[in-house]
């Protein structure tokens, strides 16, 4: 019955898992639903594709919310009304200091509230933090899969193509990495009192003395190198909310 729908994303009120990984691309939201044990479509509506099943034991959901953080939004919020309490958000992102390679993960300690949302919310002064458990859940199951690392602050930028403004306002930062929705998942995490983390396969490089476009062609997120990070990434996700969930229990 549509009663029994939440009105946005069309995801069930009850019964989803309380762990979830959300990501931007539907596909790539079916390719980490792959990885599931008992993998099933729950829904698709707009942007939003969502799966259950479960990783070694552990009931998850996985969930598309599209491109740019008021949209994704939308997501984050009617997933925590139907009940799940845990996110990690696996995503892009391009590198904004040297030493981060194409294919390295960048797992979120905080983020830049640049998203175009959070704003219109609550004011610029509040933090977008990741969960402390989160970052350190990342930071094992990466370090477990042999997957290249580095811990830092991201920057949530709304828009993705460079116009007149500066890029890079926040040069000189020690910022790890740039992408669009993070902080909006972050800060509602925050309001809500849920756990909260992210994970970004970098796809490119986006300060300026970092980029080569004679020898790169530009910026070209559909390399090997970058798939063999995604690939890693998304059971460093996963793997990431089994261990969660562990801690959590031990708590109990």
């Amino acid at each position: 019955m549509t009663q029994d729908l939440l009105p946005v994303t069309r995801i069930p009120r009850t019964g989803l898992p309380a762990h979830a990984v959300v990501v931007g691309d539907p596909a790539r939201a079916a390719a980490v639903a792959a990885l599931l044990d008992g993998a099933e479509e729950v829904s698709y509506h707009r942007e939003y594709r969502v799966f259950s099943g479960s990783w070694k034991g552990l009931p998850v959901v996985v969930a598309s919310h599209g491109v740019g953080a008021p949209g994704a939004i939308l997501l984050f919020q009617e997933l925590a009304d139907a009940g799940v309490g845990t996110f990690l958000r696996f995503g892009t992102a391009g590198a904004m200091k040297p030493g981060i390679g194409d294919g390295d993960l960048v797992i979120a300690e905080a983020a830049v509230r640049d998203d175009g949302v959070t704003h219109q919310l609550l004011p610029p002064e509040y933090p977008a933090v990741s969960a402390p458990e989160a970052v350190l859940a990342l930071q094992r199951a990466a370090r477990q899969a042999g997957a290249p690392h580095h811990r830092g602050v991201v920057w949530t930028r709304a828009a993705f193509q460079p116009g007149l403004l500066p890029l890079f306002s926040y040069a000189g930062a020690g910022l790890a990495a740039i992408e669009m929705e993070l902080s909006a998942l972050l800060v509602t995490a925050s309001l809500r009192g849920l756990v909260a983390g992210g994970v970004l396969v970098i796809d490119g490089a986006n300060a300026d003395e970092l980029v080569d476009e004679q020898a790169t062609g530009g910026y070209d997120p559909h390399r090997e190198i970058v798939a063999a990070g995604v690939e890693r990434g998304a059971v460093v996700s996963l793997e990431a909310l089994r261990l969660l969930a562990e801690a959590e229990g031990d708590q109990a």
